[in-house]
């Protein structure tokens, strides 16, 4: 038996990102959505130190799961996630980035173009 997500955002979220894969051709927003349906347990928690390593000024990341805010990030970089820490945001934003949710990052660009996903 399959269990269903209690979070309501997040199951408005998982559905809007599979609305979007269909709509758009984009199978970014499928698999980003699939890895927010795993359990919470197994969803990806994702340091700064991480996305500093893996990214380039300018990039546009995704996280599947939550941002933390160990580390440090030295140039400016769209992230995008379903959630944030609070240290998390506050760096992303001193660096020059955006921080963003991911439904906002499907809005802006609709084929998931030039996005990493990171976790």
């Amino acid at each position: 038996m399959e269990r269903v997500k209690t979070n309501i955002l997040l199951r408005k979220t998982i559905r809007e990102l599979k609305k979007a894969a269909n709509r758009y051709k984009a199978p970014i927003w499928r698999a980003v959505a699939e890895l927010l349906e795993s359990p919470r347990r197994r969803r990806r928690a994702v340091n700064l130190s991480r996305i500093n390593r893996y990214t380039s000024q300018g990039d546009v990341v995704v996280v599947p799961g939550k941002v933390l805010g160990s580390g440090a990030l030295d140039h400016p970089v769209t992230v995008a996630s379903f959630s944030f820490s609070k240290t998390a945001l506050e760096k992303i934003r001193a660096s020059g980035g955006r921080a963003i949710h991911i439904l906002d990052l499907v809005k802006e660009n609709p084929k998931g173009s030039g996005v990493k996903i990171i976790g």
